[in-house]
């Protein structure tokens, strides 16, 4: 029985302060989120259009991506439905090919319809070398279309990649 009583007094001091430590890095992605998606709208003011009138869009505030012939990356992001997250996703992404280096850089990923916004949170939506995204500038929003009810921006942070790859992204969606 003291056992018991032992193991309830750890749980009841440890576990409130695990769920607080989650709490706390989603607070802290959300928090990234918001701030990458007011650097794309400083960086090209069209994309501000965007925001506002897809279906959802995901962002990742910090890829990090790395190679040396083999390249990877991975990012954590938030999942924004009518403005409101609404869940957490993760990006991991492999290449091959000539490239060296390594970079961190945003990504945003705007869905056209519920139908793609319903895929992503399916885990149904993946990325093959044929995809395309697109670099954050002034006025990249304006001629880009959507593509199977996707479309994608990135805007670089920092780093330095020489890269002539080819290579897929996978994501993981989960509901808060």
């Amino acid at each position: 029985m003291k056992s018991l009583t032992r193991i309830a007094i750890i749980l009841s001091v440890a576990l409130p302060s695990f769920v607080l430590a989650q709490d706390s890095k989603d607070s802290k992605l959300i928090d990234d989120s918001k701030n990458a998606r007011a650097e794309f709208t400083k960086t090209d003011n069209l994309m501000q259009s965007l925001f506002d009138n897809s279906a959802g869009y995901v962002i990742f505030p910090n890829v990090g991506k790395g190679a040396m012939g083999i390249g990877g990356a991975a990012g954590n992001g938030i999942l924004f439905e009518k403005g409101t997250e609404v869940g957490k996703a993760s990006m991991k992404q492999v290449s091959v090919g000539f490239q060296f280096g390594g970079q961190v850089y945003r990504e945003v990923i705007f869905f056209e319809d519920g139908a793609a916004l319903d895929r992503f949170k399916q885990n149904k939506i993946e990325f093959t070398a044929r995809a395309s995204a697109v670099a954050v500038k002034s006025g990249a929003a304006a001629n880009v279309k959507y593509a199977d009810g996707v479309m994608v921006f990135t805007q670089e942070k920092g780093g330095l990649m020489y890269e002539a790859s080819i290579g897929g992204q996978k994501f993981n969606y989960t509901p808060f």
